[in-house]
């Protein structure tokens, strides 16, 4: 390959599906800068009716977008067509929150006075997006952004490179201007180049903890610019109290195992009462054994796909088999179904008599079990996790729904739900490891524009009663 062009290849098959020239940082963000006051400067229906072109455009093109996710990250057909919907959907969400959360309005003030709240855009924002929703993500950063009047440089996760940049192609044929949404491809060195350039007023990050972290330390030093981090969990899914061990197993594979794990949000540990671990295994391992695993055009339509390539189908065999030398015991061993490809089968391990824990985000279908013997308990080993993302509770009894919600650390808390699945019309976040307050989806507008209170009287009238000599 060459040194400065970035391939893109299938997980499924191995094939090369796109190639592209690296980009350049300081050209990218130096295009952006010098675009992105004429945009913010244009009026918001002007902005609102580009972006919906946007939709249009997208939902134009959803069969064409739709192959080529499902070709780029492995996802099923069935699931590449709900992110391009979701892609569609995220204008007019956007547009409502922009208007509920940063919109103009009047506030209460003495005689003679206006006291007004209005917004600005921060002006050229970064964006770096993640492979297993190398659409959906970014564009939840992008469309509230673009709304507010920034203008936007997306570095797409170079796994994903050409999702990326048929996204950009949207907007630039729904009319929006090339200088105001840029696309940079290229890997790791092209992202560190593009999140600390001086030039950038912030940062909307969706990726891994590590990287997270990494990223808050380098702005630490830099208040003036926003940075928003979605980082991922180490989300618990609680089974206690139910009858329906068919209706829980299924949510706990559908927690655990869509999109072959690779969701941030994602049960990576499923926690159980002791009397219901047995029948809940039985009923797990049938549902397991039943799933379609297979390329994204396979036909019936698989459950999942491979994982994105085979360092991170290699990652997380070895990931397996370390949880079984800590003291795991294997209840499904994980297997790769292709030699050379990186299809996987679920992995189950009952870590509750292990001698050590991790406290990771293992990005696969890999699921820990605990089994537990009271529910206070099961909170507790629920909550022990630096992370914070996503939670959930499957049972029949109201009043373990309070007790959970009301102490589980997690900004997303289900009941008798997947912890995954979020909606885009409401915030998206979470606490400790997954994220700095900065939530996303709904609340997206929060951190693409800045409140600007003006104090305002059409004549200026003063005086000064305290501390004058007398004339």
């Amino acid at each position: 390959m060459p040194d400065q062009e970035l391939l893109s290849t299938e997980p499924a098959t191995g094939a090369v599906l796109w190639r592209h020239p690296i980009g350049d940082a300081d050209t990218e963000v130096a295009i952006a800068r010098a675009n992105w006051a004429g945009w913010a400067a244009r009026p918001l229906a002007v902005r609102i009716e580009a972006l919906r072109r946007f939709a249009n455009v997208v939902r134009q093109r959803a069969d064409a977008f739709t192959d080529l996710l499902a070709r780029e990250t492995g996802k099923p057909l069935w699931e590449a067509r709900t992110e391009v919907e979701t892609v569609i959907a995220k204008v007019d969400i956007s547009v409502t929150s922009y208007s509920e959360r940063t919109g103009q309005r009047r506030i209460e003030a003495p005689m003679n006075t206006r006291l007004a709240l209005r917004h600005k855009p921060h002006g050229v924002l970064a964006v770096l997006g993640p492979y297993n929703f190398p659409a959906h993500l970014p564009n939840g950063h992008i469309v509230p952004a673009l709304l507010a009047g920034n203008a936007v440089v997306f570095k797409p996760s170079e796994k994903t490179p050409a999702s990326g940049a048929f996204l950009v192609e949207c907007f630039h044929a729904a009319g929006i201007p090339e200088g105001c949404i840029r696309l940079l491809i290229g890997g790791p060195d092209q992202g560190k180049a593009l999140a600390g350039h001086p030039d950038i007023d912030g940062l909307l990050f969706t990726g891994s903890a590590n990287t997270g972290i990494a990223l808050n330390r380098q702005f630490a030093a830099r208040p003036e610019k926003i940075l928003a981090l979605e980082m991922g969990g180490n989300n618990p899914i609680v089974v206690w109290n139910t009858p329906d061990l068919y209706s829980a197993a299924v949510l706990v594979v559908q927690s655990a195992f869509t999109t072959a794990g690779q969701r941030c949000t994602a049960a990576r540990r499923l926690i159980v009462d002791e009397k219901l671990f047995e029948p809940l295994m039985a009923e797990l391992n049938k549902l397991i054994g039943r799933l379609i695993i297979g390329e994204p055009h396979a036909d019936p339509q698989p459950f999942m796909g491979p994982v994105i390539d085979n360092n991170t189908a290699d990652m997380l065999t070895e990931s397996f088999l370390t949880l079984s030398t800590m003291g795991g015991r294997p209840l499904r061993h994980m297997e790769r179904l292709i030699e050379n490809r990186p299809f996987l089968t679920p992995g189950v391990v009952d870590m509750t008599e292990a001698r050590e824990k991790v406290d990771v985000e293992l990005f696969g279908p890999i699921l820990q079990v605990f089994r537990k013997t009271s529910f206070e308990e099961a909170i507790a080993e629920a909550n022990d996790t630096r992370y914070g993302l996503s939670a959930s509770l499957v049972s029949q009894d109201p009043r373990l729904y309070d007790q959970f919600w009301a102490n589980i650390r997690a900004g997303i808390v289900n009941w008798n739900k997947p912890t995954n699945g979020a909606s885009s019309a409401a915030p998206f976040g979470g606490v400790g490891w997954s994220g700095n307050h900065r939530p996303s989806a709904y609340y997206a507008a929060d951190y693409c524009a800045y409140p600007v209170v003006s104090s305002e009287s059409e004549q200026a009238r003063a005086a000064m009663g305290v501390g004058l000599r007398d004339a």
